[in-house]
C-alpha cells in the first residue's frame, strides 16, 4: 500500500508564531506528532510520503502516486482539512482521516465524502482500520472506548520530518488530565486518568532526536504533564542524568496545571531536567468563574504567588486566559491585564471563550438553548459560539483593548524584563548552536525592538543588564522577545476581525439577534 500522509494549513493564530518564523527562516512551530506516531504504526511493508502543508504542499505526482490519503487535523485546521477531503475524493483515493477534529465532530468529516474514519486513539483504530482494508470494506467509522496503553506506543517517525523547518520539536509523555474543568475537551478525547509511558521510552525517543541532531526545543505535548504527578518525577529523575551527560542539548517546555505550586520537589526536578517555560491555563483571576467551570484547582491557593513560585524557581510561565464565563463581572479583560502585568507573564494566551464540541460546557449550553447554529473555533478573531451572560458586544470590546495592550511592545518588554529578573533558578549548562535559525532572529530582534521603535533605549539597557545578571537565560530571552514580533503584528489582524464581526452583529435587527442567538445546534 502507497499511503500519503497529509497535515492541513494551520492559520495565522496566537500559536503560529508566523512573524517570528519569518524572521528566523522557519516554516512552522511544531510538527505534527500524531500523525508521525501513526506512520510508525503502519505496516513495515507499506510505503509512506508525508507532507506538513506549513512547510511544503503536495505535488500532483504525490496524489497520481497513492493508494490511500491519511489526513489527521484539529479545529483550527478544518477549511483545509475539507479541502484535502474533496480533493482526495475527486481524485478517486480512499480518504482515512483521525485526530482530535475528526473525533469530536465525525459529522464534519462524513459530510466533506471521508471513506474511513479512524477516531478516538490510533493504537486501538489504527488495526481495526488495516483489517477493514483487508476485508476490502470500501467505508468506514473505527472508535474505541479503550484507552490504550501507551507504553506500547512505538516512537514517532521523526525521521520523516524536515527539522530545519520547524522551530521546536514534539514528544509526549502522557495522556490525559485528572481535573474536569467544564470547558476544556481534554478528558473527553483522551479521559481522566492520566496515562504515561516509561522513562526507558521517553530517554530513547529524545535519544534519536540527539542523534539526529536536533538542539533546540522540545514540547513535551501533554495536556497535563504532571497529571500523573509519582510517574512524572519518576521519569524526571531518569531524565537528570540524561541532559546532565549530553551537556542540556534541549530546551524544554510543557503543559501543566498550575497546583505545581505545590509540589517544590516537583518544581525542582523540572529545573533540574532542563525544563525552562511551561504553558499553564490561568484562565482568569476571578474566583467565582473559576468554581462556575469547575477549575477549582486554581483557586486553593493565592494566584499571583503561585505564579511568582514557580517563576522564581527558574521556570518562565506562558499562560492561557479567557473571558467569557457565565456571571463574568464587567471589567474582566482589565483584571486580566492587570494580573498579566503583575506576574510578569510575557506570553498571556488571550482568548474569547468558545464551547467545544461534546464537552460538558457544550452540552449544558444545547440543553439550555444558548449555542450558536455553527461549529467552535479557536482562532482569537472569533466572536463567542454561544449566548453569554452579558452583552457579547461588551465582552468583545473588553477582549480588543485588552489583547491591543497586553501585546504593544514596550509593556511587552518592560514584563519580559521583570519575568527573567524573577527568574533566580538553577540553570544548567547547555551546548546550544547558533544557527541560521539565531543569526536571523536575533538582528531583526535588535534592529526593530533597538533602532526602530521608541523601545530602543530600554531595550538596550535590558539586554545589558539580562547579559550581566542572567547570562544563562540571554538566549531564552532574546527568542521571548522574538515571540513579541508576531504579536505585536497579529494584534492588528485580532482587532481587525473582531471590528468586522461586531459591525455585521450591528447590523442584524434585535428580535433577529436573539432569535438566531438562541436557535439551539441539532
Amino acid at each position: 500500500m502507497k499511503a500519503l500522509l497529509l497535515w492541513p494549513i494551520m492559520p495565522n493564530s496566537f500559536w503560529s508564531y508566523q512573524e517570528t518564523l519569518d524572521l528566523a527562516g522557519l516554516r512552522s512551530t511544531n510538527p505534527p506528532l500524531g500523525l508521525i506516531t501513526v506512520a510508525a504504526m503502519l505496516p513495515s511493508d507499506w510505503e509512506i510520503r508525508f507532507v506538513d502543508r506549513n512547510i511544503r504542499w503536495e505535488v500532483d505526482e504525490d496524489w497520481e502516486w497513492c493508494d490511500v490519503v491519511l489526513i489527521s487535523a484539529m479545529i483550527i485546521q478544518k477549511e483545509d482539512f475539507r479541502t484535502l477531503i474533496h480533493k482526495g475524493v475527486a481524485l478517486g483515493k480512499r480518504v482515512a482521516v483521525g485526530g482530535p477534529f475528526p473525533t469530536s465532530v465525525p459529522d464534519f468529516a462524513l459530510e466533506a465524502g471521508a471513506h474511513y474514519l479512524i477516531l478516538d486513539e490510533g493504537e486501538c483504530t489504527i488495526p481495526m482500520f488495516l483489517a477493514a482494508l483487508v476485508r476490502g470494506e470500501e467505508r468506514g467509522i473505527f472508535r474505541s472506548p479503550e484507552k490504550p496503553d501507551v507504553t506500547q506506543t512505538p516512537i514517532p517517525r521523526f525521521d520523516l520530518l524536515d527539522l530545519n523547518a520547524y522551530l521546536a520539536i514534539t514528544v509526549q509523555f502522557s495522556r490525559g488530565c485528572p481535573f474536569q474543568c467544564e470547558f476544556c475537551d481534554i478528558i473527553n478525547l483522551y479521559g481522566r486518568k492520566p496515562r504515561t509511558k516509561t522513562p526507558e521510552q521517553m530517554l530513547h525517543e529524545f535519544q534519536v532526536l540527539y542523534d539526529m541532531g536536533w538542539r533546540r526545543y522540545v514540547f513535551v505535548v501533554d495536556d497535563n504533564f504532571i497529571g500523573n504527578k509519582r510517574n512524572a518525577k519518576v521519569f524526571l529523575k531518569a531524565l537528570i542524568p540524561w541532559m546532565e551527560e549530553h551537556d542540556y542539548p534541549f530546551i524544554l517546555l510543557t503543559e501543566a496545571s498550575l497546583n505545581l505550586a505545590e509540589d517544590e520537589e516537583l518544581i525542582d526536578l523540572m529545573v533540574k531536567a532542563g525544563f525552562t517555560i511551561l504553558f499553564m491555563g490561568i484562565e482568569t483571576p476571578d474566583t467565582d468563574s473559576l468554581v462556575g467551570i469547575h477549575k477549582v484547582q486554581n483557586t486553593r491557593h493565592d494566584l499571583i504567588e503561585s505564579c511568582h513560585k514557580i517563576t522564581r524557581a527558574g521556570l518562565q510561565i506562558m499562560s492561557g486566559f479567557i473571558m467569557g464565563f457565565d456571571n463574568e463581572r464587567p471589567g474582566a479583560g482589565q483584571r486580566i491585564q492587570e494580573f498579566i502585568e503583575e506576574t510578569g507573564i510575557p506570553q498571556g494566551h488571550f482568548s474569547l471563550l468558545q464551547a467545544l464540541e461534546n464537552t460538558a460546557m457544550w452540552n449544558r449550553l444545547q440543553q439550555e438553548g444558548r449555542l450558536f447554529d455553527g461549529m467552535s473555533t479557536l482562532h482569537q478573531g472569533a466572536i463567542m459560539n454561544f449566548v453569554p451572560t452579558r452583552p457579547v458586544e461588551e465582552i468583545t470590546q473588553e477582549y480588543i483593548q485588552g489583547f491591543w495592550q497586553i501585546y504593544e511592545p514596550m509593556p511587552y518588554l518592560k514584563r519580559t524584563f521583570r519575568h527573567f529578573q524573577m527568574m533566580n533558578g538553577w540553570r544548567g549548562k547547555t551546548q546550544l548552536q547558533i544557527t541560521r535559525t539565531e543569526m536571523g532572529l536575533f538582528p531583526a530582534i535588535c534592529w526593530r525592538q533597538g533602532v526602530v521603535r521608541s523601545t530602543r533605549f530600554r531595550f538596550w539597557w535590558q539586554l545589558v543588564a539580562i547579559a550581566l545578571t542572567k547570562p544563562r537565560l540571554l538566549y531564552d530571552y532574546l527568542t521571548t522577545l522574538g515571540v513579541g514580533e508576531h504579536f505585536f503584528k497579529y494584534r492588528y489582524e485580532v482587532r481587525a476581525q473582531l471590528q468586522e464581526k461586531l459591525a455585521a452583529l450591528k447590523q442584524v435587527k434585535p428580535e433577529e439577534k436573539i432569535i438566531h442567538q438562541l436557535e439551539p445546534v441539532s
